[in-house]
């Protein structure tokens, strides 16, 4: 292998005995399958751009017959937890390892902006692959979150080499990301922009970061107007908070190269997606899946009880086993289908895993209608039912707890009592279940909604209320209102969900004005959310019989008692 890889890093050298002694450790600390194969790591090779920069790149060759080379492009440096988690733990299993570190960042050349710039760069390192000796003209791209973003990034030109992909994660729009709700993700991108300005603290310094950020970002999510951040929390950052806040529409130029819609109309080789009902991307991901499935292409989906980061840590050693599965049937050409169906769920509640042929899997619709005075019944409230009403105030936004965030400190599944005691916060209860029920696909929750203040935001989140009193987020949704649709009918698609509500337990909805920081309050009023600062309360009216019904409607299916779906 010597003399055989180009660039001007450093030549091949052998693994050490302690690098052998880590490697095995990772696999055994996060319970995935231990790998047995040796190589030899180059490092530092530089890879030139298109306009002159070079990318450094770390190559791990297996000693002995390679199962196929895997393409790795990552912003968090080439050595650490993450690259032992990736790239040295695929050559222990005998595969041909390429690990670039992105434009910017960990000592490849150029300026780091965060996604823009993958789809050249990408397409550049892989006229660079071509070129190698070493190349064994067949690939698979392997990434999750931001690696996962420029796996979609190269799969915008599909190469004719390319032959699977492993993604998980991560989205392919990330205006979406920014602004799909109609509000800024306030607090998911102001935590973003803060740990892409420090890329040399590492994975653990990043993650400390990332968990000390509430508080260090606190003055960027209450100060107003938002624009301020960027030169305060965010001083001295070349990070575009600024431009991504100041740019709602999707089809400003400065989406353009963050948008990878159209790698989904382009890919034709298997792709394995992997998530977490409680990440942030399941839409997306769901998304992804439903567009390659309906072009006939080779596409699982597998989705775990897990936050962003679970998926790295408790999720491993499923999602570890389901890549090598893939790669050993799509590269290595090693292995046969492993999977039954192209759907793996993990259903909460039941703490089951499970197959299904298609997503989502057919249900019936089970309607639980709002009542006055806070219950949650299968009967409509009579015509003369009193309102529900409260009071949103954007100088005491109701706050965001749990849920689909990036940031382990915040997110996932949380007691939300103390949420619910506010003021601004309506709920509304069922009765304890006398036997399980199973919601699986996207609740929609349809409210006869009024308000004396057109500028308002809706939140609903369905919660189980567990038997010792413990209110725990299941789905959720968000959405700014058109001012001019404000109030009315308004129909609220909750996100993905496979949970079984057990005997014992009540479903609870909950319907407030906003969920701060995680989307960035509404003002109240027809000003530029960027760059204002004056505020205005709304007065918000829940109707239950005059005018119109408010209900959620649940995809479910019955579960009897022993443990057998009825239908």
């Amino acid at each position: 292998m010597k003399g055989r890889l180009s660039g001007n890093g450093g030549g091949p050298t052998p693994r050490t005995r302690c690098r052998r002694a880590l490697d095995a450790a990772t696999a055994r600390i996060f319970k995935m399958p231990q790998g047995h194969h040796d190589y030899v790591l180059s490092q530092a090779v530089r890879v030139p751009m298109r306009d002159g920069v070079e990318l450094l790149t770390d190559i791990y060759v297996p000693v002995g017959k390679s199962l196929g080379t895997l393409l790795i492009r990552t912003p968090y440096g080439r050595t650490g937890l993450i690259a032992l988690l990736t790239a040295g733990y695929y050559a222990t299993h005998g595969f041909l390892v390429v690990n670039q570190s992105c434009r910017g960042t960990f000592g490849s050349g150029g300026d780091f902006e965060p996604f823009s710039q993958e789809v050249d760069d990408g397409a550049d390192t892989l006229a660079w692959l071509r070129r190698q000796a070493w190349f064994g003209g067949r690939f698979a791209l392997c990434g999750a979150s931001y690696l996962g973003y420029t796996a979609w990034a190269l799969l915008m030109d599909p190469p004719p080499e390319l032959v699977a992909a492993v993604i998980a994660i991560t989205a392919h729009d990330n205006h979406w990301v920014v602004h799909g709700t109609g509000a800024f993700s306030l607090e998911q991108i102001l935590g973003l922009m803060d740990g892409f300005g420090h890329p040399e603290a590492g994975l653990v310094g990043g993650s400390l970061r990332l968990v000390t950020g509430s508080r260090r970002l606190k003055p960027g999510f209450e100060e107003l107007p938002l624009v301020r951040a960027q030169e305060t929390v965010l001083a001295g950052s070349r990070m575009p908070y600024r431009e991504w806040l100041t740019s709602p529409d999707a089809e400003d130029p400065v989406w353009r190269p963050m948008r990878l819609g159209q790698a989904l109309d382009r890919v034709n080789v298997p792709v394995l997606l992997q998530e977490g009902w409680q990440d942030r991307f399941p839409a997306q991901m769901i998304e992804q899946y439903e567009r390659l499935r309906r072009r006939g292409v080779d596409v699982g989906l597998t989705i775990g009880p897990w936050t962003h980061v679970q998926v790295a840590t408790k999720g491993a050693g499923i999602v570890m086993e389901e890549t090598l599965d893939w790669l050993a049937e799509h590269l290595a050409g090693t292995g046969r289908r492993q999977r039954p169906s192209p759907i793996h769920i993990f259903v909460t509640g039941a703490k089951q895993w499970r197959y299904l042929p298609e997503w989502p899997p057919a249900t019936n619709e089970y309607v639980l209608y709002l009542q006055p005075h806070g219950e949650l019944d299968t009967t409509q409230p009579t015509p003369t039912a009193g309102p529900s009403t409260f009071t949103y105030d954007p100088a005491d936004p109701t706050p965001a707890v749990g849920g689909q965030v990036i940031n382990p400190a915040l997110g996932g599944y949380r007691d939300n009592r103390e949420l619910e005691k506010r003021d601004d916060v309506l709920t509304f209860t069922g009765p304890p279940l006398n036997e399980p029920l199973e919601v699986i696909g996207n609740p929609v929750v349809e409210l006869v909604h009024g308000t004396d203040n057109p500028h308002a935001d809706l939140f609903v989140r369905l919660c189980e209320v567990r038997k010792n009193g413990r209110s725990i987020n299941v789905s959720d949704a968000f959405h700014r209102l058109e001012p001019e649709k404000s109030s009315g009918i308004i129909l609220l698609r909750l996100d993905a969900m496979a949970h079984r509500f057990t005997p014992g337990t009540r479903i609870r909805l909950q319907v407030c004005g906003g969920a701060h920081p995680r989307y960035a309050r509404n003002l109240g009023t027809d000003e530029d959310p960027a760059t204002s600062s004056n505020l205005a309360p709304s007065r918000r009216t829940i109707f239950h019989g005059d005018g119109g019904f408010s209900r959620i409607f649940l995809p479910c299916q019955l579960v009897d008692e022993r443990d057998t779906v009825k239908y």
